[in-house]
């Protein structure tokens, strides 16, 4: 059995102000993806960074934030915030959904690129190419807070979890560390840097995250007012309904004709791209 790290959730203090760990994670991620789309950007010849890629990811930022908190309303306790509506603005008690916050993100996106005359897919492929450096140091942040742990297990690499009782426990939250961070971001930046297809890496993030927590939900401790429904957990049926997504998007894709041309090529001032390429979609 592993022993659970026991870190501080406070990374440091100044006065009476507390800068938690998984606050920084999150400001990490951020600051990280702005260099990760903007690098892709330039690899696809969009003109999509700086003060407009920083505008991007601000409405980005506030569509994570209000629709995660919107999503586990209705995703994860809509009887209970219908009963107390209240407890809706009470954030910090806890209660985000990814799902929602995915989302959000969208929604957001979209409003600002279609303000700017920029084509959703050459904005979202970029953004979400970087999404899984903040997923992973988000799931890290977790397991600092020693939350969101998996089901009991007798693995050699089990913990016991501060809150989660005497039995040792799967460190599910590095298992999604690792599939939604490093191996999703990979994937992502192999297919950035080698389809100019639209949307081709905005559907390979759904699919690929929807996979990696469809897989890593068996092993993770399901939320204990919901428990298992025919043995799968809410965040699972979530997740599959991005798979079935995804799977969508790309049997359409394979549809077409080999010849119609793709957005790509160099883009103008306003990040639109001013000829279609040649090259064929994947």
């Amino acid at each position: 059995m592993w022993t659970f790290p026991s870190i501080d959730p406070v990374a440091f203090q100044v006065g009476p102000l507390e800068v938690r760990w998984y606050g920084l994670m999150y400001l990490f991620g951020f600051v990280g993806g702005y260099f990760i789309a903007a690098w892709l950007a330039r690899k696809r010849g969009l003109a999509l960074g700086g003060e407009k890629l920083v505008e991007l990811l601000s409405y980005v930022a506030i569509g994570v934030v209000l629709g995660g908190r919107l999503g586990y309303v209705v995703f994860y306790n809509l009887p209970y915030y219908l009963a107390h509506p209240a407890q809706i603005f009470a954030v910090w008690e806890g209660g985000m959904s990814f799902h929602g916050g995915m989302l959000g993100a969208a929604l957001a996106g979209w409003w600002y690129v279609r303000q700017q005359g920029i084509p959703f897919y050459a904005g979202s492929d970029c953004i979400f190419a970087a999404a899984p450096l903040g997923l992973g140091l988000g799931r890290l942040g977790n397991f600092i807070n020693g939350e969101l742990y998996g089901r009991t297990t007798e693995a050699p690499w089990g913990m016991v979890f501060p809150g989660g009782g005497p039995l040792p426990r799967h460190p599910s939250q590095l298992y999604e560390a690792f599939l939604e961070g490093p191996v999703l971001l990979g994937v992502l930046l192999w297919l950035g840097t080698r389809t100019r297809a639209p949307g081709t890496v905005t559907w390979a993030f759904v699919g690929g995250y929807g996979i990696a927590r469809f897989l890593v939900e068996f092993v993770r401790e399901p939320d204990a007012h919901l428990g298992l429904t025919w043995g799968l957990s809410r965040g699972q049926y979530l997740s599959a309904a991005m798979i079935a997504a995804a799977a969508v998007f790309f049997w359409m894709l394979a549809k077409r004709s080999p010849t119609r041309p793709v957005e790509t090529g160099r883009a103008s001032a306003r990040g639109v791209p001013t000829r279609p390429s040649r090259r064929s979609s994947p």
